[in-house]
């Protein structure tokens, strides 16, 4: 099958540091490479990767400080992905609504894979102006606020087997991984860690957006003495960050679509410790691959019950439920799916324009005939 993957620009594919979606277009990108299928990426030009890459800017733009209108870079890519559309089977975008204006004119099926938040009131005129455009949902929480939407399927997450290595001890400190944001709640496993009497190691990006609320809310707490700053990690740093963990602590404050890093660290055999939220139930197993809390005393509590968790049992869900293979083989089928779709359409119409022929051919033939009475 011939498959164009449409990733955001604002990371590489896969991304440095930070960048969940892009890391999953990496992961997808890849596996649908190895089983075959001849694929071609979109993305930034420092993306690296075993398909067609065709770059809209030469760089990544999040660290690029001359990148003043990502808007821009998103165009051209836009434009490019019409320019080369006759030549896939199948278009999967990765940008959010972003290409909904020009999707409906693209001349070959296409889905859209959502990886944020739908909850926000902005939102529904634009998915309600576009009920037309197949959408993927990364979890069934996540479709909620848009339950009329035009959903193809919900496909999970997955990781490579062998991209986080299996560590069958457990660490002495407890883990957050991921962005310093009001959502992502760092500020909670600072005191969830501060009553369960263990060190915490805080492994994080700040964006632009959030220095105002790091600087006020979260640095201040950092000089407590049971909690190291580790700042922002590479994939290879979380292998051991991840794997070396008592228990990751996500203690989330908002909807999660999915929550990548829960899926990491059982990848480990590292149990996670969750506020109820969003996907999280659907992502963590309470009492098998973690805990799932309610507040912080169910958090600090679930701390000293970790013991109870297998980290074998933790690693053979990840295998079961959350490997890139799976992850792969879901959106294939959901591709061929899209492709018949478009197919049976396309025969309905012809029908359709057969009949109309066969019902109008009388009035068709008198017009041939009084256009040829017609003076010239």
């Amino acid at each position: 099958m011939r498959i164009a993957q449409v990733a955001p620009l604002i990371e590489s594919v896969p991304p440095k540091h930070y960048g969940g979606t892009e890391r999953i277009v990496s992961y997808l990108t890849e596996e649908l490479v190895r089983a075959g299928h001849d694929v071609t990426l979109f993305a930034s030009g420092d993306s690296i990767t075993r398909a067609r890459l065709i770059p809209a800017c030469r760089g990544s733009l999040r660290l690029n400080k001359h990148c003043v209108d990502h808007l821009a870079h998103h165009l051209v890519m836009m434009d490019q992905v019409l320019e080369h559309a006759r030549n896939f089977d199948v278009i999967h975008f990765h940008t959010d609504y972003l290409h909904f204006p020009v999707a409906r004119y693209v001349p070959v099926p296409h889905v859209t894979t959502l990886h944020g938040r739908l909850d926000l009131p902005d939102l529904i005129p634009v998915y309600d102006r576009f009920r037309d455009i197949p959408v993927i949902s990364i979890s069934n929480a996540q479709r909620k606020p848009l339950p009329w939407a035009n959903w193809a399927g919900t496909i999970y997450h997955g990781l490579p087997p062998d991209l986080f290595r299996f560590q069958p001890n457990p660490g002495t400190y407890l883990a957050f991984l991921g962005r310093i944001s009001p959502e992502k709640r760092a500020d909670r496993a600072i005191e969830i860690a501060k009553r369960a009497g263990m060190p915490l190691k805080i492994a994080a990006k700040v964006d632009r957006v959030d220095k105002r609320y790091f600087k006020r809310v979260v640095e201040p707490l950092l000089d407590a003495s049971h909690v190291e700053w580790v700042g922002e990690i590479s994939d290879r740093e979380k292998d051991d960050f991840l794997g070396n963990a008592y228990a990751l602590l996500f203690p989330i404050d908002w909807p999660e679509p999915f929550g990548l890093v829960m899926i990491e660290a059982i990848a480990c055999g590292t149990p996670v410790i969750a506020y109820d939220g969003g996907a999280v139930p659907e992502v963590i197993k309470d009492g098998q691959t973690g805990f799932i809390a309610k507040n912080l005393e169910d958090a600090a509590d679930a701390v000293h019950r970790v013991s109870e968790i297998s980290r074998t049992h933790c690693r053979k869900i990840f295998e079961k439920r959350f490997t890139v293979t799976r992850m792969a083989r879901d959106y294939v089928r959901i591709y061929r799916r899209t492709i018949d779709r478009r197919m049976r359409g396309l025969d309905r119409c012809i029908g359709l324009s057969r009949r109309e022929i066969r019902a109008n051919r009388p009035a068709l033939e008198n017009s041939k005939m009084m256009d040829a009475q017609l003076p010239s």
